[in-house]
């Protein structure tokens, strides 16, 4: 690559440090933006990372004309609306799961980027890091043979403040959207779409579930049970069985670095270490796609994310949650 990219970053929460973090592992990047409604944050994490500017406004940095691609790092609920921003103004956009709230969301995003021909993908790390690309290697090779179930889940005990980010419903809180998605994702990376979705949810005083139980249904009695909880920690591990053998994905699974294999009476660990917090991988991902003048990726491709956002659609439908979107804005 000839041409460094140069990255923006817009809401400068936890999330943010490790992405500027992993930024700096990269020879083909750049952090020359970043951008937080606080300027005082902004001139801190700039300080930080080595940023080349700072900006205490999310549209500054968007209109920045040195910028290549944006990561969006807002609460949930405020994906849309910053993706949307950036991408009218002619930027490539890596935005933090989920896209959107709701698919109406999500495919409002992707036409918007389709029609100016930019970039765009979802933030889920979880594809990049190396153990996955090995376990989809196991898939690809039927290792286990045909899978028959799976289980997944993702739980620790959360800041049961109404107003954080995550037990606030106007910030797209719920252990569904924010962690949830994390087993969903791995459900369908492994089985592809449910034929039939069940769920049920325990739900906070805000209005948000901080527990949701779900069992996928698919043809030929394929199942997979997946849970999320803000209200425990769960060993947060991922179990697939197949008609020749098992696979676990050990703690935690979206980003493990840890597999087991059981097969032909044979059991065997492998370790797949990831580059510093794990956001590196998804990073050069990008990189590469926009030095190939790709506007989406083929290991995370835009019908992922609408396949995606559909399940989890129905997911809320089953449980009952429903988010509507307010004003005003947080970093994550």
């Amino acid at each position: 690559m000839n041409k460094k990219v140069n990255w923006g970053i817009i809401g400068l929460g936890n999330i943010a440090h490790k992405f500027a973090a992993d930024l700096q592992l990269s020879n083909n990047s750049v952090l020359y933006g970043v951008a937080s409604r606080d300027i005082s944050k902004a001139k801190v994490f700039c300080e930080k990372f080595e940023s080349a500017t700072y900006y205490g406004s999310y549209e500054e940095l968007a209109d920045d004309a040195e910028v290549d691609v944006i990561y969006i790092a807002t609460p949930h609920s405020f994906h849309l609306e910053h993706s949307l921003m950036c991408l009218r103004n002619g930027k490539a956009v890596l935005c933090e799961k989920p896209m959107g709230i709701n698919a109406y969301q999500v495919e409002q995003l992707i036409r918007e980027a389709q029609s100016r021909n930019l970039f765009l993908m979802e933030g889920i790390w979880t594809r990049f890091i190396p153990a996955i690309e090995k376990y989809l290697d196991f898939l690809d090779q039927e290792a286990i043979g045909q899978i028959v179930s799976m289980q997944a889940d993702f739980g620790f005990p959360a800041d049961p403040n109404p107003n954080g980010r995550l037990y606030n419903k106007d910030l797209g809180g719920g252990s569904l959207l924010d962690i949830g998605i994390y087993p969903i994702y791995l459900s369908l990376l492994t089985l592809g779409l449910p034929d039939k979705i069940r769920a049920k949810a325990r739900f906070t005083d805000t209005g948000v579930d901080k527990f949701c139980s779900m069992q996928f249904d698919y043809k030929e009695g394929v199942g997979a049970h997946l849970t999320s909880s803000f209200e425990s920690d769960t060993p947060t591990v991922a179990r697939i069985r197949g008609t020749k053998g098992n696979i676990k994905l050990h703690r935690r699974f979206h980003h493990t670095e840890k597999i087991t294999i059981e097969h032909g009476g044979q059991k065997k660990v492998i370790n797949r270490n990831y580059k510093g917090n794990g956001y590196i991988h998804e990073i050069e991902e990008v990189n590469t796609c926009l030095a190939n003048q790709e506007t989406e990726s083929s290991k995370l491709p835009l019908t992922t994310s609408i396949d995606l956002i559909h399940i989890i659609d129905r997911v809320k439908e089953e449980i009952g949650l429903k988010y509507e979107k307010k004003s005003g804005t947080d970093d994550n």
